[in-house]
């Protein structure tokens, strides 16, 4: 989609004014209210208005829930499917999300701040893609035989876990949701979705069009809520097989805990990161490098786990690097989301606004930017010394970029690997063995050479150290943690000695 496909700013308004937002949570196939009653706000980033007043849900939802998700996982309705119709459903689900992308995109614009253009030309269309990829893909994964002698045959067979939580990042609602349920779904599991708080709202309308799309009751099921109130319930319940988790690190370290003090369940997670992107001075075409550069630290308005957040570039070429990266940002206008020309959103809240405000320390040697107000960032770019300094650090998850200077391509690598994350990068060179080398040498689940970018649909996604572990999103490889492997070993033999031997 380009600019010449989306509507104007007051057609999205007249969509947004009259869309009816699903507020309960959604368990066994149908809308109900948290069982005690509580609801809670949801609000606009961009106005602080307040969309609607959601279910809140608690343990005694959850325990529900799981009960109903039980059911539906032992009883077959899903679990035992074919797979190819399974498969069936599923597409049949994707074809009921394209019909409604339009709407979709505005609700997740309305909810998360993020800009209707990414929305529209990103978070829905790739949402789609990613659930008809898994759905393709149920009847082509073959379960295997492994070699044997002729008096014995040895299966080894993929099943589904069983019922698994999934737990949801704010910064991609949708996106996020289908990297999780896609695999999930595919492999026959039950889903007990747990949205971010700040968005709940489309997760809640994507299961209401599961439904319609004829995936059974118990299967999808949604529980709106804190973190306490519903994720650490989730995390230490005893009849749940697994938990995959994406969010921030402090908040993912405490699911292996709650795993070992229950019923060690298996757990997957994607974290944070504070991704370097590596320049060198023999880095070809500056002007495509500064593009790739700007992307990948202020789309989505930084609030990306892989985006690049430290650039360490070569002193010969920064100068004219960091002048065409400015030149860049002007492509980048901020403003009201619904505005199609606009590429820079609303932090979703102001709990966050304020927490990313807070690295706009005076005294620092602003390149770009450095202004925020009323839950907007501007896209900031930052020289800095001390690398020791807190923006450098810390994952700072805004549209905030360090620039770091190297005189080498050793001190560049090492410069890399300094942090306690290992979720993506980048370098930039036209060295083949230099770019190979670094790539090989970064500690990253994904490293990207002479671009930004996380790979596609085909490719897993997931990090070393603190950026998480346990599995992989994306790919054949996302459909490993939904699913266990079983050896079943298989006698021919007649007679008891042969047996025996």
């Amino acid at each position: 989609m380009n600019m010449g496909d989306l509507l104007t700013h007051d057609e999205y308004k007249a969509i947004a004014a009259g869309l009816d937002f699903p507020t309960q949570a959604f368990i066994d196939g149908s809308f109900r209210p948290a069982i005690s009653g509580k609801t809670f706000e949801t609000t606009n980033p961009a106005t602080g208005a307040v969309l609607a007043r959601v279910a809140s849900c608690g343990p005694e939802d959850v325990d529900f829930a799981v009960a109903k998700a039980r059911d539906a996982f032992e009883d077959g309705r899903w679990s035992r499917l074919h797979p190819t119709a399974r498969k069936e459903i599923l597409l049949r689900f994707t074809r009921l999300l394209k019909r409604n992308a339009r709407e979709l995109a505005v609700l997740e614009s309305l909810d998360s701040g993020k800009t209707i253009y990414d929305c529209e030309n990103v978070d829905v269309p790739e949402t789609i893609h990613c659930l008809t990829w898994h759905a393709e893909l149920i009847d082509k994964i073959y379960d295997q035989v492994s070699p044997a002698s002729d008096n014995h045959i040895a299966m080894v067979v993929r099943e589904p876990v069983g019922v698994v939580g999934l737990v949801l990042p704010w910064n991609f609602p949708l996106l996020m949701l289908a990297w999780k349920i896609g695999p999930a779904l595919a492999a026959g599991n039950s889903v007990i979705v747990k949205p971010a708080k700040e968005t709940t709202l489309t997760a809640l309308r994507v299961a209401e069009l599961a439904m319609e799309a004829g995936i059974p009751a118990g299967v999808f099921n949604v529980l709106p809520g804190g973190g306490a109130d519903v994720g650490e319930p989730l995390g230490r319940h005893m009849d749940v097989d697994m938990v995959s988790f994406t969010g921030s690190t402090e908040t993912g370290r405490r699911f292996p805990r709650y795993s070992a003090e229950s019923n060690l369940k298996e757990v997957t997670l994607e974290m944070g990161g504070k991704n370097p992107a590596v320049v060198l001075d023999d880095a070809e075409n500056l002007d495509r490098v500064a593009a790739h550069l700007v992307n990948g630290a202020f789309w989505n308005m930084g609030e990306n786990c892989s985006a690049s957040s430290r650039l360490i570039v070569q002193r010969g070429i920064k100068d004219e690097l960091l002048k065409r990266m400015v030149a860049h940002a002007r492509e980048w206008p901020m403003g009201d989301p619904l505005a199609p020309e606009n590429r820079v959103g609303a932090l979703v809240s102001k709990a966050h606004f304020e927490k990313v405000a807070s690295y706009l320390e005076k005294g620092q040697k602003i390149v770009l930017g450095g202004k925020a107000r009323d839950g907007f960032v501007e896209p900031t770019i930052i020289d800095v010394a001390d690398r020791e300094a807190k923006a450098v650090r810390e994952e700072i998850f805004g549209p905030i970029l360090t620039v770091l200077t190297v005189e080498s391509y050793d001190e560049a690598i090492a410069l890399a690997n300094d942090t306690e994350y290992g979720l993506a990068a980048s370098i930039y060179t036209a060295n083949a063995k230099r770019a190979i080398r670094g790539a090989r040498a970064i500690r990253a689940g994904t490293v990207t050479v002479n671009c930004f970018g996380e790979g596609d649909i085909t490719t897993p996604f997931g990090g070393f150290k603190s950026s998480g572990f346990g599995g992989r999103d994306n790919g054949i490889h996302a459909h490993d943690q939904y699913t266990r492997i079983k050896t079943i070993w298989i006698d021919l033999t007649d007679d008891v000695d042969e047996a025996v031997s």
